[in-house]
């Protein structure tokens, strides 16, 4: 018996073929493709409301304001402030717009003493009763 020796030889996988056929699929895919323009809504925005009947706001009319809100966080002008700066608020306030009242508006489960404190900062500073509104914020 007469035995045959051949030296290992790898297997190769010829690519050339595959990448072939692959390169042509994109190509046909891409020239058969249809582009659809997407249809949207159309926005209309509307229009500016501001005449001369309809001022804007006068910001020199804003008044004085605080938000106590149920955790007993007190808010001036959307940042949560410390009871201790509320008195240099006031003040800095009633200089800047002398005739504007300072408004406290509380929340369901706000301590009373709280109102009460920046009620007295502002009667500290000058303000009269008539100037200083507490109403429950809703």
């Amino acid at each position: 018996m007469r035995k045959f020796s051949k030296g290992e030889e790898e297997a190769e996988v010829n690519m050339t073929p595959l990448l072939d056929i692959v390169f042509i699929m994109l190509i046909f895919f891409i020239v058969t493709a249809s582009f659809v323009k997407e249809q949207g809504l159309q926005v209309t925005k509307p229009e500016d409301n501001q005449t001369d009947d309809n001022p804007p706001p006068d910001p020199d009319k804003r008044p004085i304001s605080f938000i106590i809100d149920s955790a007993n966080r007190i808010k001036h002008e959307f940042r949560t402030i410390d009871l201790s700066s509320v008195s240099s608020i006031i003040k800095r306030g009633s200089v800047e717009r002398p005739d504007v009242p300072v408004i406290i508006m509380a929340a369901d489960g706000s301590e009373t003493g709280t109102v009460i404190r920046i009620y007295d900062e502002a009667r500290k500073v000058g303000f009269r009763n008539d100037k200083i509104i507490v109403t429950k914020k809703k």
